[in-house]
This record gives C-alpha cells, sequence and structure tokens, in this order.
C-alpha cells in the first residue's frame, strides 16, 4: 500500500483469546442500553460469533481484524462500536465505511439507520449510478456516517468542494478481500492518505489474501484478530448437491428443479448478464415469478429487484455475483448454481445467501461436460463429495418443447430491448447534436448583433 508502512504496525495481530464464559447478551459484551434496545427490536437475541469476538475488543478501542463467513453477523461487530462511540461524543462526518457493492452500502446503510433511529443518526450512501449533484447535497449537510464505494468517493473527495473526511473517527473496510479483487487499491491508497491517522480501523473480509495482509499492515495500528471461521466451509444446515447434465438441456433441467421445489423461494446464479436477463424473460414466458439483477441494470432498477424479492412478491432472484456477497436475504431456500462460478470461493459466497442465522437451505450446482474440472476444485476447497440430486430424466424431457418455445420467445425479447437501447442512444446523441448546434448558431447571430 502506497499509503506508507509507517501509518500502521507491521506486527503480527494479537490472536483475540477465547472468553472462558461465552456472553449471552450484547449487555455482557458492554452495549449500553439504548442500543441493546435497538437490537431487540431488529429481533437480534444473541450477539453472533464474530460480534462476541469483535464488539468487546473494539469497544476497547483497538482496530480489529474480522475474518468471518458470509452471513455470520459482520455489520453488527462494527455498526454497534461505532454508534457507542459516536453516543459519548458526537460529531458529524464520524464514520466512513468502505464497500465492494451498491447493494451491500443500501444494507449496511439501512442497519445503521434501523440500529440507531433511537439515537437520530443520519447517514449517506455515496455509490456511482446515482446523480452526483444530490450526492453532493447530502455530503454538505455532514452526515454521522458515510457509507460508500471507493470509486465514487475519490470522485467527491477530489471534486466536492467543501467536502473532506480530516475530522474522521473510524474507517471501516467491509468484504475488504473483494473490494481489493475489484481493482480499488488505488482508491483505498487515496482515501487512507486523506484521512487522519489518528482514528479506529476495522478491517472485516471473509478471506486473508496477500492483498488484505498489506492493507491490514498499511491501514492498522497493533489490530486484534478476530476470527471465526479459519477454513473455507459452509454451514451445517445447507444441503448441497449436484447435477450433471448436457448443456443443450440446462434450460430444461432448471425448469423440472422450479417445479419439484415449487413453494421455495429461490437464488439462481448466472456468469455473465446476458445470460440472468435471458433466463428471467424465458421463466417468466413459462409463468414464474423471476426477476434478474445484474451490473447492467440502473440502479433503481436493482434495488427494486431486490426489494420485490425481499418482500416476496417475487419468488425467484436471478443473479451475477454482483449479489453473491454480503447482501441479507433472510428467506433464501434454494440456491441453484445455474452457471458453475470460475472461482471456488464465489461457490461459499453464492451458497451462503441460504441456510443463514441457524436456518436450513438447499443448494444446487449444475454441472455440465465443460465444467468437471471446476465442480472437482469446489468438492477440494470444500473437503466433501457432495450428493448427486435426485432427478427423474424421462420428466425433464418431457419439458423439453415448451422450453424451447420459452427460450425462442426470450431470444426475440431480449433483441427487442437491445435495439431499444441502441435507440434511445441514438436519440441522445441526436439531441446532444441539436444543442450543440442551437449553442454555435445561437454564439453567431450574438457576434452579428455586436
Amino acid at each position: 500500500m502506497a499509503a506508507g508502512e509507517e501509518e500502521g504496525s507491521a506486527a503480527e495481530p494479537e490472536q483475540e483469546p477465547a472468553a472462558e464464559e461465552q456472553p449471552r447478551s450484547f449487555k455482557d459484551l458492554g452495549v449500553t442500553d439504548v442500543l441493546c434496545e435497538a437490537c431487540d427490536q431488529l429481533g437480534w437475541k444473541v450477539p453472533t460469533k464474530i460480534q462476541i469476538e469483535a464488539i468487546p475488543v473494539a469497544l476497547q478501542g483497538r482496530d480489529v481484524i474480522g475474518l468471518a463467513e458470509t452471513g455470520s453477523g459482520k455489520t453488527g461487530a462494527f455498526a454497534l462500536p461505532i454508534l457507542q462511540a459516536l453516543l459519548e461524543t458526537p460529531q458529524r462526518l464520524f464514520a466512513l465505511v468502505l464497500t465492494p457493492t451498491r447493494e451491500l452500502a443500501f444494507q449496511i446503510s439501512e442497519q445503521f439507520e434501523a440500529l440507531g433511529s433511537s439515537i437520530g443518526v443520519q447517514t449517506t450512501v455515496i455509490v456511482g449510478g446515482i446523480d452526483t449533484m444530490s450526492q453532493s447535497l447530502a455530503l454538505a449537510k455532514k452526515p454521522h456516517v458515510i457509507i460508500a464505494t471507493p470509486g465514487r468517493l475519490v470522485d467527491h473527495l477530489e471534486n466536492t468542494k467543501g467536502f473532506n473526511l480530516r475530522a474522521l473517527k473510524f474507517l471501516v473496510m467491509d468484504e475488504a478481500d473483494r473490494i481489493l479483487n475489484m481493482d480499488f487499491e488505488t482508491e483505498v491508497d487515496k482515501i487512507l492518505k486523506v484521512i487522519p491517522r489518528d482514528r479506529k480501523t476495522f478491517l472485516f473480509s471473509a478471506t486473508m489474501t496477500k492483498k488484505v495482509q498489506k492493507l491490514q499492515r498499511a491501514a492498522l495500528k497493533n489490530p486484534v484478530k478476530c476470527a471465526v471461521s479459519s477454513k473455507y466451509q459452509t454451514v451445517e444446515k445447507l444441503q448441497q448437491y449436484y447435477i450433471f447434465i448436457p448443456s443443450k438441456f440446462k434450460d430444461s433441467y432448471l425448469v423440472y428443479i422450479l417445479n419439484e421445489l415449487a413453494g421455495n423461494s429461490f437464488m439462481i446464479f448466472c456468469s455473465t448478464c446476458n445470460n440472468t436477463q435471458r433466463t428471467a424473460l424465458l421463466l417468466r414466458n413459462l409463468g414464474f415469478t423471476a426477476i434478474p439483477l445484474h451490473g447492467q441494470m440502473s440502479q433503481n432498477k436493482r434495488l427494486g429487484s431486490l426489494n420485490k424479492f425481499k418482500a416476496k412478491a417475487r419468488s425467484i432472484l436471478l443473479a451475477t455475483d454482483v449479489a453473491s456477497r454480503g447482501l441479507d436475504i433472510p428467506h433464501v431456500d434454494v440456491v441453484i448454481n445455474f452457471d458453475i462460478p470460475t472461482h471456488s470461493k464465489d461457490y461459499i459466497h453464492r451458497v451462503g445467501r441460504t441456510a443463514r442465522a441457524g436456518r436450513s437451505g438447499k443448494s444446487i450446482t449444475f454441472v455440465t461436460q465443460y465444467d468437471v474440472e471446476l465442480f472437482q476444485r469446489i468438492e477440494h476447497l470444500i473437503g466433501k463429495k457432495l450428493p448427486a440430486f435426485p432427478m427423474q430424466e424421462e420428466e425433464v424431457m418431457m419439458l423439453t418443447e415448451r422450453v424451447a418455445e420459452a427460450q425462442r420467445l426470450a431470444r426475440m425479447e431480449l433483441r427487442e430491448q437491445g435495439e431499444k437501447k441502441r435507440s434511445r442512444n441514438d436519440d441522445d446523441d441526436t439531441e446532444e447534436a441539436i444543442g450543440v448546434r442551437n449553442k454555435v448558431a445561437g454564439g453567431k447571430k450574438k457576434k452579428r448583433k455586436a
């Protein structure tokens, strides 16, 4: 990290010793009464493992490295100490939380607002895909907590007049491994250079990569390491299956499984935005309540999809890996890896969308003739052989005709959507050209009058 090794200590972080008697409540961890009440209203009855490890250390004023699997309650582990410190010394622009994705930023903001509702906490979300002017106005009001993606925050630090983070007291890097994997390293460096060295820093990550270790040395001072999961693993209550199928019948097998497990809510992961959109259209043509979520959708549409699924207005969410990390959707019953992930670690994050908070869940991974090696890598990573999901091949084959017709309609709709998009872009270009011509013409008239 260019932000200067001298900023943090290069020493290995202390390992927090296991508590002799596990705390049974947030009050036992040292959380103040007003925040304990907020936890209770949110339905957080007992703290999770990472909260038990991290909250007491953070309340003592130490820097924290939290290593925990997805769905482990990390947001509470850093939000509660920040809110408690804010109660003790109220101040604007108090904390900054960096996250890799827009959806995760909005979700963290919701949790801060819910936990801090009784103490009047104000948060602002600063992410791409939203008008910068309205964000500049929100920053001018100096919220207590900013939740941001690194790229857009750097834009504001460089271009928004009067905005700075020189008084910042807390920095949180959530999903740090993914922030760095998405090549935000330069932006993180820039942010570290313009915030105070005298601050508390919490770094949360599912994995301890070399890049995360480097960031830890640059950004944290004598941190305490709170690890609740040192190896890659999936939760015990998750039933994991695979199905081995010919690539050309993938759609038919998907429809078969959705029929077999009807009544459940599904998250289906696809590898590309285009395949996510295509599969959503295909399923809609067959009468399923499916909705897509991917990076080529506008921010409003992405949040709309997420909220409809959360509110159970739709039972199937098709997504790219934009939704595999951090998003807390409480009622996912089944995760389907329609396209197998190319990185084995992404499998852990995808299937972590189900069987959360002690509930059970299922995951089914589609393995075609082209995916065998990738699937073997996943089994090696999680340290277990997965059983095959029981299938009736004849019933799948009976679906092929209806599926073929739905595929044809989906292709037509995709083409139409593409043409509409192109024509909108052409209209925008034409309007811009007309605007430029009018300005030029206006300038010439003024000259003639002069």
